[in-house]
């Protein structure tokens, strides 16, 4: 179920990656293909009154996996973004508790 949501790198960028980064990412994690969703959102920045590049930053929400996974996830994740040419990207977890997500309305 990790959620990847995508700012400052380009719907096509992400796509071109998309296969690769999920199938790898399935093994890190132990599941499916069908587990993970990327988001790529439209992002405008601005710094000091002027329209700016979004600096590439990726959130993943997910329920906690260990340092272990999230050092492996991560570092896939890494790869595969500077294989686009793209010189740094940051990563940020969100964790979600079990006893707080719902799926149609029914505590998982």
């Amino acid at each position: 179920m990790p959620q990847m949501i995508v700012r400052g790198i380009s719907v096509p960028q992400i796509q071109s990656i998309s296969t690769a980064l999920i199938e790898e990412l399935a093994q890190v994690c132990s599941c499916g293909t069908d587990n993970f969703m990327l988001e790529c959102l439209p992002t405008v920045s601005i710094f000091e009154g002027k329209q700016v590049n979004t600096y590439p930053f990726i959130e993943v929400g997910w329920f906690e996996r260990g340092q272990e996974t999230r050092d492996e996830y991560a570092s896939v994740l890494t790869k595969h973004v500077l294989s686009l040419g793209i010189p740094e990207v940051e990563i940020a977890f969100r964790v979600y508790r079990e006893d707080s997500y719902y799926w149609n309305g029914k505590l998982i």
